[in-house]
Order: C-alpha cells, then structure tokens, then sequence
C-alpha cells in the first residue's frame, strides 16, 4: 500500500519509488472532481449559419450543449466541392447540419444553374465530407420535391414515402440533392419542412408573417384591402420550433440513437395562406376582415406553387420525437 502524504499547501509528496502511484491517484482525483460541463462536447457545424434556419439554430438554448461552428456562405460555400473537401472546420465534427439553400423559388426558374448548385451539388459534397469525417448529416429538405399532388379521394397529408413530382426549378433541385444524400451512403437524415416563418424573431428574413405584419401596421394605406390566396393549404412552421427538432435529432445522433432516412417536421395543424395572414391581423391587434381572399391564378408567379402542402408528422412521431407545436397558437406566442 503506497501512502501519500501533503504538506500545508496541498502538494503531493512522494518518495521516488511510489512517484508513478501517485501521480495515478492524483489523476483520478481530478477525474472524479471533473464536472461533467469540462468535457469535450460534442462538435457540430451548422452550414448556412445566416439564412432563417441557421439564425435560428444559434439561437436555440440546446446549442450551448455542443461546440457549435457555425459557417455563412462566405465561410463556405457548399457549391463548390474544393470548398467543402478542404474546409477545416468541418473536421472532427459528429454532426453536419446542412441549412444552406436556394430558396428564392421564382428566382430558380430564370437561374436553374445557381439552384443546382447549392440544392442539389451542395448536399451531394456535404453528404461526401461528412462520410469521410464519420458524421451525421442533418439535410434540410422541402415540400416542394412533391408538386401539385393528385389525390384519387379526399386530400390526405403526405407521407415520406409518396411519389415526388416536382413542377418547379426548386422542387428539382432540391429532389436531386436528397437523392444525392441517399446515394452517398453517409450516416444522414433529411428533414422536409414547409412554409417556414420567423416574423418578429428574424425581421429581415422577409418571410411571410414578417411581410404580413408589415402590411398592416403601414406598408399600406390605413384601412386598405390585401389580397392572399386562399387556395394553397400547407403546415406553417416556426423557425425556432424547427430548428429546436433538428438540435433534438442532432442529440439522438452524440448518444448512439440517430434517425435515418426521411422525416416530415412541420407545425402541427393546417391552413391556407389567407388563415396565416388573418391569423397574423388578429395577433397583432388588427382588423383580419381586411385580408380578403383571391385565387392564385389571380396573383401569378413565375414558379407554380402547391395547391396542396400538408405533411405528415408520422414519420417524426415514428421516430419517438415529439410533435412541433400547434402553428396558430405558436404565432399567437410569438406575436404577443
């Protein structure tokens, strides 16, 4: 039995030939006294850290969990497969989460290159690194790889696993990218989600409730009339209720319990883009009876949008996660 003795200030004393015991005694004291908060978290790299989701994913309370790289576009850019093969800060990472996209959905039809690009080469490179580096790939994905859906009775919510049509640049793109993960053979996920919004959280976003809040509080004459269609029905997302599901996949997959393949994460409940906005009046204080409806062929668009975008939660649920909070009472929340 090697004894150790310590002097006033605390400092081990040893004789020569019982050094190495007590250094090893000394070692596991400090393993035992070591708050779990000094060990090494878990890295993860948030690519399209200054877009609406990757604002958004900093700002979540579960980040502080993990050491969190987060890369704008400027810091790499994911159409480019020598920017993505050397960047460093993807290295040693355990999660890769890819929020980066070409999202302006009109702007994809004139510029079907640069959507190519950044949607479907972006995950392609991504999904490539993060098998080299044994992460775990978080690829954000859209309603929009379906298209118009033709349903041969009542409309139900789509599944992960019903046919893709897409009818838009951006529905492509975004398709072949997740094709791209797929075939990568990389330890991934893809997350479809729908009709994100972030109003007063991310005011520069210029998403819809944003826009909407901007419509009635003085972007128009006091009293005036605005049109929004009636006839596109899908799940609005909170940016911040999404970004707080994908830190919860991020979790599952540092403790050996990752989701693979495809899941739907969406606001729980649907509406159409008139609900929204009326909704949005309502909150804030403001008469809803003046948002009227119309049709979308009457407010043409470059790119068609889906008549009809409701997912399914089933696959999320599946998967043990919890269900996105109910939108209309999220927007409430968030706008109180």
């Amino acid at each position: 039995m090697t004894k150790i003795t310590r002097t006033h200030s605390s400092t081990p004393q040893a004789t020569p030939s019982t050094a190495a015991a007590a250094g090893a005694a000394a070692a596991a004291e400090q393993e035992i006294s070591s708050p779990v908060s000094a060990r090494r978290k878990a890295k993860v790299v948030i690519v399209g850290a200054a877009g609406q989701l990757g604002v958004a994913l900093q700002a979540c309370p579960q980040a502080e969990a993990f050491e969190v790289v987060a890369l704008s576009r400027s810091q790499l850019d994911v159409a480019s497969a020598e920017s993505v093969a050397s960047s460093d800060a993807l290295s040693d990472a355990s999660v890769i989460i890819n929020a980066a996209a070409y999202t302006d959905v009109d702007g994809a039809e004139t510029a079907p290159e640069s959507a190519h690009l950044v949607n479907a080469l972006g995950p392609k490179y991504l999904a490539a690194r993060a098998k080299q580096e044994g992460a775990y790939l978080i690829h954000v994905s859209t309603d929009y790889v379906f298209g118009d859906v033709v349903h041969s009775g009542p409309p139900r919510p789509l599944q992960v696993d019903d046919d893709t049509v897409p009818n838009t640049m951006y529905g492509r793109t975004k398709l072949v990218g997740e094709t791209n993960v797929v075939d990568s053979g990389a330890d991934a996920v893809i997350v479809r989600t729908a009709w994100v919004w972030s109003g007063p959280t991310q005011p520069e976003a210029k998403d819809f409730v944003s826009t909407m809040i901007g419509l009635a509080r003085g972007g128009t004459a006091e009293g005036s009339i605005i049109n929004v269609v009636d006839d596109q029905r899908g799940n609005p997302t909170f940016v911040g209720d999404l970004a707080e599901g994908i830190w919860k996949l991020a979790e599952r997959a540092v403790s050996g319990d990752a989701v693979r393949g495809v899941v739907h994460a969406t606001g729980s409940g649907d509406a159409t883009w008139l609900d929204v906005a009326r909704a949005v009046f309502a909150a804030i204080g403001e008469d809803p009876g003046r948002v009227r409806a119309c049709t979308s062929a009457e407010f043409p668009r470059p790119a068609r949008r889906p008549a009809w975008s409701v997912l399914s939660p089933d696959s999320w649920l599946a998967a043990g996660l919890s269900p996105l909070p109910e939108w209309e009472a999220t927007l409430r929340r968030v706008l109180s």
